[in-house]
């Protein structure tokens, strides 16, 4: 299996449970790795076989920044839904990071793994 990979996407957006969370936008960090067979793509050096890794992170860009979800939980499932269903990615996994939530940490998150990794 191969995979295309995205790595530390940075996305301002509304995120969190609390009120002051709600009044600002924070920088999430998003690292994404997607099942895609490479070959056909390699063996005819033509994009219309790739994976378009470019089109995937405007794509989860824009819905990141349009968003204003209360948990990364929720957020983490609908840019795995977005993605399996809009780019035809039979597995996925996705690490999703707040940057400072927690004291003391570099980071906080969720990772998930959908679908069949073939």
């Amino acid at each position: 299996m191969d995979i295309v990979f995205i790595e530390d996407l940075k996305v301002d957006t509304v995120i969190g449970i609390y009120d002051w969370e709600r009044q600002i936008r924070q920088t999430i960090s998003i690292d994404l790795e997607m099942a895609h067979d490479i070959q056909p793509a390699a063996l005819e050096d033509t994009i219309d076989k790739c994976l378009d890794y470019k089109s995937v992170a405007k794509r989860v860009i824009s819905f990141v920044e349009e968003s204003e979800f209360q948990l990364v939980e929720t957020l983490a499932e609908k840019i795995a839904e977005i993605i399996r269903t809009e780019f035809n990615v039979p597995w996925l996994k996705l690490k999703l990071s707040k940057p400072g939530a927690v004291r003391g940490s570099k980071n906080v998150g969720v990772l998930i793994e959908r679908g069949a990794k073939g």
